[in-house]
């Protein structure tokens, strides 16, 4: 049995710390957002309330070690939430064009950062709570799962990173959340959790999704990652793990809420 000195105990214990980060109020809904706290890589993720009914969010990676691109990734973060703001001022703005302007304006605000190329897979996307709805882009990030009564299905990649072109684009898709569904976002840490070589893989996270039994976005992420821990068997030190949950609130709670 190995025995760890007091620093590397101390060290081994911080890296398993889970920091959990709940949004702000949402009618009809709620969103959280887990990691655990050592951060290797320019992984972050942010959530701002850009209208009555709106609420902006995001996952984004910048590549690289955290020291490396810390610059950049304030930067991508003060264009989501400045620019956010912005495009979604008004209430009858056309959601999918603000979507697709605003990873404009990130992939901008990473280019102005960085003379060279330095991908940023990114998935973003804004909660209509009088709708249900979740208009969205994904540059080149881990496919968003939503899960539902039909089962878990994939929010696939609308377009490439963002932080490698000056004219990138990505589309905008819109999809309704029935009552009770949940939308979960994983960073690529987690989808590349290992066990003797065998990756956790994005089928991996869908089952941990799947057999969550918890209805609170908090307690979904913090299942997903016990789930990969578990999985690797080991502390999940490889790289920045982080999870993003939606969760629409279930017809009952909805009616009373109303």
């Amino acid at each position: 049995m190995w025995l760890l000195s007091g620093r590397a105990a101390r060290n081994a214990a911080r890296r398993r710390e889970t920091v959990h980060s709940d949004a702000p109020a949402i009618h009809g809904a709620a969103l959280a957002a887990a990691y655990y706290g050592h951060r290797i890589g320019g992984e972050f993720y942010d959530f701002v309330r850009v209208g009555p009914n709106r609420l902006l969010f995001g996952l984004l990676d910048v590549a690289g070690r955290h020291e490396d691109n810390h610059a950049i990734v304030n930067a991508a973060k003060q264009t989501f939430r400045t620019r956010g703001l912005e495009l979604f001022a008004d209430d009858e703005v056309n959601e999918a064009d603000a979507m697709i302007e605003l990873s404009l304006e990130i992939n901008r605000s990473i280019l102005q950062r960085e003379s060279g190329v330095h991908a940023c897979p990114a998935f973003a996307g804004c909660y209509h709570e009088s709708l249900g709805t979740v208009c969205y882009f994904n540059a080149g990030h881990t496919p968003g799962l939503v899960r539902d009564s039909a089962g878990v299905a994939e929010l696939p990649a609308t377009g490439l990173p963002l932080g490698l072109f000056s004219h990138t684009t990505c589309d905008a898709r819109t999809i309704g959340l029935e009552p009770g569904a949940a939308l979960l976002l994983v960073s690529r840490g987690i989808v590349e959790g290992t066990r003797r070589k065998q990756e956790l893989g994005l089928r991996g996270v869908k089952a941990l999704l799947q057999r969550a039994k918890a209805e609170t976005p908090k307690q979904i992420c913090l299942d997903v990652l016990q789930g990969v821990e578990e999985f690797m068997g080991r502390p999940a030190v490889h790289n920045d793990m982080t999870t993003l949950a939606l969760v629409r609130a279930g017809q009952a709670a909805a009616v009373a809420a109303n």
